[in-house]
């Protein structure tokens, strides 16, 4: 077995590396103060390849594999947890349902915009009583004269109300039978459509310069094209989205989880306590080694899941276990890196204080940790 990455892949981390550390880390803290969506960054994340990382070159992407994408998310969430979650539900979330399930002509129209950072698509799955239960899906849409007709709302929708976001890729209800059950699928919807509403969502605790959406459906008419996939596949395409969307978390949570640890150790080094560095107090050092061991562990299972997915191999159960372990990663060390701090970690002019809010999502976001447990212990058999 070869753990080592290649030249390009260790070129990316570098590039993104420096692109975060000078373009993010010296406004990420106004951003997050003002809750503000920042379109030059996003113009910026885009003209240096990272949207569409994975796409063929001909529809816009870079033609990447998926752990070249999970390595610069890593990157970017080290630095900043809201950068990291535009770039990685834009390309997971967003432009995978498009890629996988899209026509040629669905994919010619949308995928080369979005792949320049001055567009952006959003993922609309979850409802105010469509979670973790995703087949609780209330908005409908039926079919009149070569029209969908949708009614309902979604919630939660990341890049779904900037100016730059340009539409969605909807779940709906299109039928219901006789025994109750219902049959769904995903329409697109742009923005301006007659009865489309886009409203950003405010007073959030992390990924503030992230946009977060409410999108409305008020008799909101779309052609029947507008169809991705086939009628009636729609939960199968969003769910499956989701196992890719789960590696993109797993590597927030690993960058959250690596710059809390950098900011820890680089304090720990400045802060002087009783003559000395904290960092020479064992109760410091062994904190410090306990974070370092449980990061590396997180970022190997990540990147071979990378690699099952890149070798087409089965990798559902393996994408749940490493968002689940690598959000858990996050939080503890995030906390661990707060806990050195000391009252400092609690002071916004202390970036791990952001790092500390941002990760709290990670065991939330496209799948609870609760849910990750029920979907590994499904592969179980159980």
């Amino acid at each position: 077995m070869n753990f080592d990455l290649s030249e390009e892949q260790n070129m990316i981390r570098e590039t993104v590396r420096d692109f975060a550390e000078r373009e993010i880390r010296p406004v990420a803290k106004d951003l997050d103060e003002k809750a503000e969506f920042s379109p030059a960054l996003t113009k910026k994340m885009g003209e240096l390849g990272l949207f569409g990382m994975y796409l063929p070159e001909q529809y816009g992407g870079q033609g990447l594999d998926t752990l070249s994408y999970i390595i610069a998310v890593e990157e970017l969430a080290r630095v900043d947890g809201s950068q990291a979650a535009t770039l990685a539900a834009h390309n997971s979330l967003g432009i995978g349902p498009l890629y996988y399930y899209g026509t040629e002509e669905q994919k010619m129209k949308y995928l080369p915009q979005l792949c320049t950072g001055e567009a952006l698509w959003g993922f609309g799955l979850t409802e105010p009583d469509a979670g973790s239960d995703s087949r609780g899906t209330k908005t409908t849409a039926v079919l009149e004269n070569g029209q969908w007709l949708i009614n309902g709302s979604k919630i939660f929708i990341t890049n779904g109300s900037a100016d730059i976001s340009i539409g969605s890729a909807v779940q709906a209800v299109t039928k219901i039978f006789d025994d109750g059950k219902k049959e769904y699928s995903t329409i697109i919807v742009e923005r301006g459509t007659p009865g489309f509403k886009q409203v950003p969502m405010h007073g959030k605790m992390m990924w503030r310069a992230s946009d977060t959406a409410q999108l409305f459906f008020d008799d909101c008419r779309v052609p029947e094209g507008n169809l991705l996939g086939k009628v009636g596949e729609g939960s199968k395409m969003m769910l499956s989205t989701l196992d890719n969307g789960r590696l993109s978390i797993a590597a927030m949570g690993l960058g959250a989880a690596q710059g809390a640890f950098d900011l820890a150790m680089q304090y720990s080094q400045e802060r002087r306590q009783f003559g000395k560095p904290i960092s020479k107090f064992q109760v410091t050092a062994f904190k410090l080694a306990d974070m370092a061991m449980k990061i590396e562990h997180a970022r190997w299972f990540l990147y071979r899941t990378c690699w099952l997915k890149d070798n087409h191999r089965p990798f559902g159960k393996e994408a749940a276990m490493a968002k689940l372990y690598c959000s858990e990663i996050a939080k503890e060390v995030a906390d661990e890196a707060v806990q050195i701090h000391g009252g400092y970690g609690l002071m916004k002019d202390y970036d791990v204080e952001r790092i500390y809010r941002d990760q709290r999502l990670l065991q939330i976001g496209e799948g609870t940790s609760e849910i990750q447990r029920l979907v590994i212990s499904r592969h179980l058999g159980l």
